[in-house]
């Protein structure tokens, strides 16, 4: 049942940080951040990845990856990549953003497929989504949307990735090229967490704490 539910925490949780933080961009958001991307790295790479490529051929595998890197690439010229933190809020935009919703939701269900009975991957996704929640919950918060508008939204996200690790799991038609999907979600992690690695830091305290967080993300998902 964990594997439906922490997803949906993690979305709980990000709303209740982005209260607390007064709907503002905090160091300690930017740290989870580095930390969680640090952490889903080390998991795909510790957990997934052995097991798609012990299922497929190698350079098939390569292939499947690369296009989950141009899939996110693709994703993120819509979301504006939104996915490993990067939104910018236009106050006097009263449109629904139907393509920051639509990619995020694509995202997010894609990266359920890799979730399963005895997969820690779910924990990886888990300290994923707190931050991207947090951060896109500062956005609904601070635009002139709707309180049913931001609701909605945040709740079919948050049910976007327990529908891909139920599809992955309950439908037989999927059984088949679950592997194939697994590799291109790797692809889609790699893009996002490398991406979150990658980024620069505000001061040099802050990358010195940014080191922390990365180094302590890689260590506590080896030994899980």
């Amino acid at each position: 049942m964990n594997k439906y539910l922490l997803p949906v925490y993690a979305i709980i949780i990000g709303v209740i940080i982005a209260f607390i933080t007064k709907k503002q961009k905090s160091i300690g958001t930017k740290l989870l951040l580095s930390f969680s991307g640090a952490f889903l790295l080390a998991l795909t790479l510790f957990d997934l990845l052995p097991e798609v490529y012990h299922h497929l051929e190698a350079k098939q595998t390569g292939l499947y990856i690369m296009c989950g890197i141009l899939l996110q690439i693709i994703l993120e010229f819509f979301s504006k990549g939104a996915e490993h933190g990067h939104l910018h809020i236009h106050k006097e935009d009263t449109k629904f953003p139907w393509l920051l919703f639509v990619s995020l939701c694509i995202h997010s269900f894609l990266e359920g497929f890799p979730i399963h009975q005895h997969n820690d991957m779910v924990y990886g996704v888990l300290i994923h989504k707190i931050p991207i929640a947090a951060l896109v919950t500062a956005f609904l918060l601070q635009s002139k949307f709707t309180k049913l508008q931001i609701v909605s939204f945040l709740i079919v996200f948050g049910l976007m990735t327990p529908l891909g690790t139920f599809i992955s799991n309950n439908t037989v038609f999927v059984a088949d090229y679950v592997d194939i999907i697994n590799a291109i979600v790797i692809g889609i992690f790699f893009h996002i967490s490398t991406t979150i690695l990658f980024e620069t830091g505000e001061g040099h305290k802050f990358n010195l704490s940014k080191l922390v967080a990365i180094c302590l993300g890689i260590l506590i998902a080896y030994f899980i």
